[in-house]
């Protein structure tokens, strides 16, 4: 469930216009779909732009200078990856890219450089132990591909970093920590993340509430990652992993306390500053610590009866993916926060801080499918082929606007790129496969055209255009 924001409504016609075609390419295949699976990715020391658009029987291979004119173009057979998914990149110093294909039957990833120069390649065959780990995540930083994986038996991570042709195997060891779950009983890592799956954070870009909500997060930085466990209400123990020295240092910040015992709780890392948030029905609590001192920097505690003082938004309540409604009051929000996962997200642009405090939650019921309803509370327990379990995904959230510094202000919450990227895909059917790249000043959306059967490259800014 992506977040739409109560602006996207508002502000239709502004959001859809406010985004530029950069450039489109047309796409040859037997296939209906055209395309099977696409990627983009920035060389980060050219800052040359790149698609990988893959069919079922060719890969085309795009490259664009950065002001995004087509410089070269490749077009190559799917030959040792005809079976496998395109999960990752990375660059070497010659500036040709290396692409990652993984297959789970197989247990391996195949690596292919492509050599834009002469059209040739170069693969090689690189076997994951999933007999022994399981996948944690795998991402792109520096020009580098990461893979991270969790030991079955060792209370320990294992990072692969691929460079120039070569691969690193870092051996995280978690087993000198102590860990605990919600009801304070010790358990060993690799149980405690089978119970709070690790959620990755996008770094640099805006991660929406459903991602934060979760209690294990992943923040990735160059050369070093920071991993932080909230599922103890009253603490979020924090790591902060050294990739080249394998040095592990933990930290643990207190959540802000309240008279009556919190009954949600979570926090969220950004640029060495720690953002906590804690609630139960009466109470809302957020912190900002600084990472190094430890010590709370802002604080709010908010009643039930008061009025949230640094709020930029309406209190807002949102069911799947339909138009926002406003909450009434405080108590009606912390109410129906209080039955949320809770979280708060942070982003920065060039301008301002942008937080978004709330939580996200779902709500099952069994349906009929008997045109009359008739004995529902009888099969209500004992579901027949005649019922289905009906899942309703809401949200409740309201947004804040600081300045760098920490600063509240009072501005209106102007549109991110991210925002209306969302709303441009929700609202256009002819886009398939889309893919995101941030870049410094804008976002980029690729996506293949169903109808022109072309694949697009958008650019979309933060801001009003």
């Amino acid at each position: 469930m992506k977040q739409i924001f109560l602006f996207l409504s508002l502000f239709l016609n502004t959001v859809l216009f406010s985004q530029t075609v950069l450039t489109s390419y047309p796409i040859n295949s037997k296939n209906k779909t055209g395309l099977t699976e696409v990627l983009n990715a920035e060389n980060t020391i050219t800052h040359d732009v790149f698609a990988f658009l893959a069919t079922s029987d060719s890969l085309s291979i795009l490259k664009y200078n950065s002001a995004l004119f087509l410089k070269e173009k490749i077009i190559t057979s799917r030959r040792y990856v005809e079976d496998k998914s395109l999960i990752g990149y990375s660059f070497s110093e010659d500036g040709n890219p290396t692409l990652y294909w993984f297959s789970a039957v197989e247990k391996s990833i195949v690596l292919i450089k492509y050599y834009l120069q002469n059209n040739t390649n170069r693969a090689l065959k690189f076997p994951i132990p999933l007999d022994e780990k399981s996948l944690l995540t795998y991402y792109q930083k520096n020009n580098n591909f990461y893979l991270l994986m969790t030991d079955r038996t060792k209370q320990a991570i294992t990072a692969y970093i691929f460079k120039n042709g070569m691969v690193e195997e870092k051996f995280l060891d978690f087993s000198p920590f102590i860990f605990r779950d919600r009801k304070t009983q010790q358990k060993p890592f690799n149980l405690i993340l089978a119970e709070n799956p690790i959620e990755k954070m996008d770094s640099g870009e805006y991660n929406p509430l459903y991602k934060v909500t979760a209690k294990s997060k992943l923040y990735t930085l160059p050369n070093r990652l920071i991993l932080t466990l909230d599922q103890s209400l009253r603490k979020t123990q924090l790591f902060d992993i050294n990739l080249e020295n394998l040095e592990i240092k933990e930290k643990t910040f207190l959540q802000p306390t309240s008279e009556k015992n919190p009954k949600r709780s979570n926090s969220f890392y950004h640029e060495n500053k720690l953002y906590q948030i804690s609630a139960n029905s009466e109470q809302l609590l957020f912190d900002i610590k600084g990472y190094e001192s430890g010590e709370s920097i802002k604080r709010f505690s908010v009643s039930k009866k008061d009025t949230i003082q640094f709020k930029n938004s309406p209190l807002l309540m949102q069911i799947n993916d339909r138009r926002p409604k406003e909450l009434k009051n405080t108590g009606k929000f912390l109410q129906e926060l209080a039955s949320t996962d809770i979280g708060v997200s942070v982003f920065k642009n060039k301008q301002n801080l942008f937080l978004t405090l709330g939580g996200t939650g779902v709500d099952s019921k069994v349906v009929s499918l008997n045109a009359f309803n008739m004995m529902d509370d009888f099969y209500a327990d004992f579901p027949s082929p005649n019922y289905y379990n009906l899942d309703t995904n809401y949200s409740v959230f309201f947004e804040s606007v600081w300045t760098k510094k920490l600063e509240t202000t009072t501005q209106n919450h102007e549109p991110l790129a991210a925002d209306k990227i969302y709303n441009f895909i929700a609202n256009r059917k002819e886009v398939f496969l889309p893919n995101i790249l941030k870049l410094s000043d804008y976002s980029i959306l690729g996506y293949y055209d169903l109808n022109s059967k072309e694949y697009i490259l958008r650019k979309f800014t933060d801001g009003f255009n």
